[in-house]
C-alpha cells in the first residue's frame, strides 16, 4: 500500500510539473497600488528547465481573455510548440500602456517593463537574460510594445508591433475616440517623450531586433507605419517591415 501511495504522489507531482497551463493571475503593482489581471500560458514545464518568455499586449478596448479566445486561439499550442511562456497583462481598456502624467493609477509602462518582469523572473521558470525575452502587441498594444520595449532595452531583445498606432499626432479624431487624451492630455501639448519617433535615437544603440507590420487597407494606421519604417531606414536601424 505504501508503494502504491508513493507512486500516486509521484505521478501527481509529475502531472503538476508537466501539464500545460493557462493561469489567471493577479499581479500587484507597487507603483499603481493595485492588482493587474494577467494571463500566463506555459508549455509542459519540465524540472530544472527554464523557458523564453514573450509579453503580448492587447489592443484598445480588448482584454487578455480575448487574445486567447479570439485573437490567438492556438496560443496554448504555440507555447508547447515553441517551448515558450506567454504573458498577457490587462491594459485596462484604454491605458495606452503609458505612465500617465494625469492618472496616478495608470502607470502601465513601469508595470509591464519592470514590475511584471520582476514578478515573472521570481515566480516562473523564465530565462532571465535579455536574449530570451520579447514583447509584442497590436494597435494600442503595438504602440505600447514599441515604447516599453525600447525604453527597457536591457530587458527585451525583440520588439514587435502589428498595425501599431505609431504616431499619435496622426490619429485625428481617433485621438479622443480612443481616449488617448484621458491618459496623455490634448494632442497639441503632448509630451514628446510619448511619441514613438522620440525612441528612434535610442533604437539605434539598443542592441535589439524589430519587426513591424501593417495591413495596406488599414487606412487609419498604414501611413503611420510607413512613415516610421522610412525614418528607421533613414537612421540605418535594421528592422523587418511587412
Amino acid at each position: 500500500m505504501k508503494k502504491l501511495i508513493d507512486i500516486v504522489f509521484i505521478l501527481a507531482a509529475f502531472a503538476h510539473v508537466s501539464a500545460q497551463k493557462i493561469i489567471h493571475q493577479e499581479v500587484f503593482s507597487p507603483k499603481m497600488n493595485k492588482k493587474i489581471k494577467t494571463i500566463i500560458i506555459t508549455p509542459n514545464l519540465q524540472p530544472n528547465a527554464t523557458y523564453p518568455s514573450v509579453y503580448i499586449l492587447h489592443g484598445f478596448s480588448a482584454t487578455p481573455d480575448r487574445i486567447i479566445k479570439q485573437d490567438i486561439p492556438d496560443l496554448l499550442q504555440k507555447a508547447q510548440e515553441y517551448k515558450t511562456i506567454y504573458i498577457l497583462p490587462d491594459g485596462n481598456y484604454s491605458s495606452w500602456y503609458v505612465d500617465s502624467p494625469i492618472v496616478k493609477d495608470s502607470q502601465y509602462q513601469t508595470f509591464i517593463g519592470k514590475e511584471l518582469v520582476e514578478f515573472m523572473d521570481k515566480n516562473y521558470p523564465v530565462k532571465a537574460e535579455k536574449n530570451f525575452r520579447g514583447i509584442l502587441g497590436w494597435s494600442m498594444g503595438g504602440y505600447g510594445a514599441t515604447n516599453i520595449g525600447v525604453t527597457y532595452n536591457k530587458t527585451f531583445s525583440i520588439v514587435g508591433s502589428s498595425c501599431g498606432s505609431l504616431d499619435l499626432r496622426l490619429f485625428g479624431e481617433g485621438y479622443q475616440k480612443r481616449m488617448v487624451d484621458k491618459v496623455l492630455g490634448p494632442v497639441e501639448s503632448i509630451d514628446p517623450n510619448f511619441l514613438t519617433d522620440n525612441k528612434i535615437k535610442l533604437m539605434s544603440e539598443a542592441g535589439q531586433r524589430y519587426i513591424f507590420d501593417c495591413g495596406t487597407e488599414d487606412t487609419e494606421k498604414v501611413n503611420m507605419n510607413r512613415n516610421f519604417h522610412k525614418k528607421l531606414i533613414e537612421s540605418k536601424i535594421q528592422h523587418l517591415y511587412i
